[in-house]
C-alpha cells in the first residue's frame, strides 16, 4: 500500500465524514465532486486500482450526455476540459424497418433548432469523461480510496460504517451505493429489487466512416431490437446494437471483418464505407429497479437504484440527475443543521427521484416492447404514431426537451446553478 492510500484510509478511519460513496465509477465520481463543492466532507471508495483508469487509448466506449447533464459538468468546472472532445447532437432521426430493407417512410425527426437552449446533448468518450472526473477529484479534499473493496456495512445511532477488505472501517453520516445494478450496498442493506430480462444483448463499439455524420444521431428499430448510431468527433460514430442473446453471442464471437460485414446490412450506406474503431463490448440488457432508493443511513444512486434499457440513452443521465438531487437535499439539510442521515432527509431524495425513475423505466420498457417485434399490427400502429408526432410541432418540441433532459423538477445543478 502506498503512503497516499495509507494516509487516506487513516484519515477516513479517525473521522466521521458526511458521506461515504461506495463505487468509483462515473456516478460515484460525479457525486463525490459535486458534494465536496457543496461543502460536504466526502470519502470515495473505488474497488479498482487507480492505475486501471489510466488512459490507454480509445476503447470504443462513449456516453450520450443530455444538455442538462452537460450543465452539471459545466457547473462543476469539468466542461472546459471536455468541450474539445465532445460532439454535439444536433438532430435525432428515429426510423423503423428490417435489416437490408431500409427504413419505413414514417419517421421522427428532432432538430435542436426547435428549442432555444442549444444542442440536445453531447457524445463524450469514456476515456475523456473518466479522466476529467479523476483529475478534478484529485484536486479536492475528497478522501479517495482505490483498490479496496467494501465487504460489510453497519449502522450506528449517529453514523454508518463501511468495512474494507483489509479490516479497516470508514465512518460517515450516510453511506451511498454507486456500485451498479448488482449493488452489494443495497444487498447488504436488505433492499430487494425487481428484475426483468429483455432477452437482448447490446453489442457496443465505435466505427469510422467515409462521410460526415453532421451531428445527427440515428435510432433504427428492427424486430430483434434497436440499433443506435451516435455521432462522435470526426468521422466516427458509436454503435449500440441490440440483438437476441443467441444472435449476439454468435456475432460477438466473429472476427472484426465478419462483424462489420454482419453490421453493414443493418447500418446501411448513408455514411459510406465503415470500419471498426476500438474494441467491441457486449452487455446483457435488463430492467432492474430497487424497491427503495434509501435505507437506514443509506441512499442508492444510478444503476444501484435503477437500471433501464438503453433504448433512449438515458442511463447515465438518470444517474447524474440522482447525483444532483441528492447533493442538493444533503447540502441544504446540512446548512439547516439537520442530521443528513435521518429518514426525514433521505426521504426527500427518494420522493424527488423515485417517481421520475419509475416513469423512465416504464417508458423504456414500453418502447422496447412496442418496437422490438415484427408484429404487423404493431408495426402499422407505431409507424402511424411516429408520422403523426412528426407532423405536430408542439409534440416534437416536447420530445426534444425530454431528450435534452429539460423536463420535470430539475435539480439546481441540472439548471447550471450552484447548490
Amino acid at each position: 500500500m502506498d503512503n497516499h492510500l495509507r494516509c487516506a484510509i487513516s484519515k477516513a478511519m479517525n473521522t466521521i465524514q458526511d458521506i461515504c460513496i461506495i463505487g468509483g465509477g462515473l456516478n460515484g465520481c460525479a457525486l463525490a465532486l459535486t458534494a465536496a463543492q457543496a461543502g460536504l466532507s466526502v470519502t470515495l471508495i473505488d474497488a479498482q486500482p487507480l492505475a486501471d483508469h489510466t488512459d490507454a487509448g480509445f476503447d470504443g466506449r462513449s456516453y450520450a450526455l443530455a444538455l442538462a447533464s452537460q450543465r452539471l459538468l459545466a457547473t462543476t468546472g469539468l466542461w472546459d476540459d471536455l468541450d474539445d472532445h465532445a460532439q454535439p447532437m444536433l438532430e435525432i432521426k428515429v426510423t423503423d424497418g428490417r435489416a437490408g430493407e431500409g427504413p419505413s417512410p414514417f419517421f421522427l425527426h428532432f432538430d435542436h433548432a426547435e428549442i432555444e437552449e442549444g444542442p440536445m446533448g453531447f457524445m463524450v468518450e469514456d476515456r475523456h469523461l473518466r479522466a476529467a472526473f479523476l483529475a478534478a477529484v484529485a484536486e479536492t479534499s475528497i478522501t479517495h480510496i482505490t483498490g479496496k473493496t467494501v465487504t460489510d456495512q453497519s449502522i450506528h445511532p449517529m453514523h454508518a460504517t463501511a468495512l474494507l477488505d483489509d479490516g479497516t472501517g470508514i465512518n460517515a453520516r450516510v453511506l451511498i451505493g454507486c456500485d451498479g445494478r448488482r449493488s452489494s450496498t443495497a444487498e447488504r442493506a436488505g433492499i430487494a429489487r425487481s428484475f426483468k430480462d429483455y432477452g437482448q444483448t447490446a453489442l457496443v463499439c465505435a466505427i469510422e466512416h467515409d462521410l460526415p455524420h453532421n451531428g445527427i444521431a440515428h435510432q433504427f428499430f428492427m424486430p430483434a431490437g434497436p440499433l443506435a448510431i451516435l455521432p462522435l468527433t470526426g468521422n466516427r460514430s458509436s454503435i449500440v446494437w441490440s440483438e437476441t442473446h443467441e444472435t449476439a453471442k454468435e456475432v460477438s464471437q466473429m472476427a472484426d471483418a465478419a462483424f462489420i460485414d454482419h453490421l453493414k446490412p443493418r447500418f446501411g450506406s448513408f455514411l459510406g464505407d465503415i470500419k471498426l474503431a476500438g474494441a467491441r463490448w457486449s452487455y446483457p440488457l435488463n430492467l432492474t429497479l430497487a424497491k427503495s432508493f434509501v435505507g437506514e443511513r443509506l441512499a442508492l444512486v444510478g444503476d444501484a437504484a435503477h437500471g433501464v434499457h438503453p433504448i433512449a440513452g438515458q442511463g447515465l443521465n438518470a444517474g447524474l440527475r440522482d447525483v444532483a438531487a441528492l447533493v442538493e437535499v444533503l447540502a441544504e439539510a446540512k446548512r439547516r443543521g439537520e442530521d443528513i442521515g435521518s429518514p426525514l432527509v433521505l426521504g426527500r431524495y427518494q420522493q424527488w427521484r423515485r417517481f421520475d425513475t419509475a416513469t423512465l423505466a416504464a417508458a423504456t420498457d414500453g418502447f422496447n416492447a412496442l418496437f422490438s417485434n415484427d408484429n404487423p399490427l404493431l408495426r402499422g400502429l407505431r409507424d402511424i404514431g411516429m408520422g403523426m408526432v412528426n407532423k405536430v410541432p408542439a409534440l416534437r418540441r416536447s420530445f426534444i426537451r425530454e431528450a435534452a433532459g429539460l423536463t420535470g423538477d430539475l435539480p439546481k445543478l441540472m439548471k447550471g446553478q450552484q447548490v
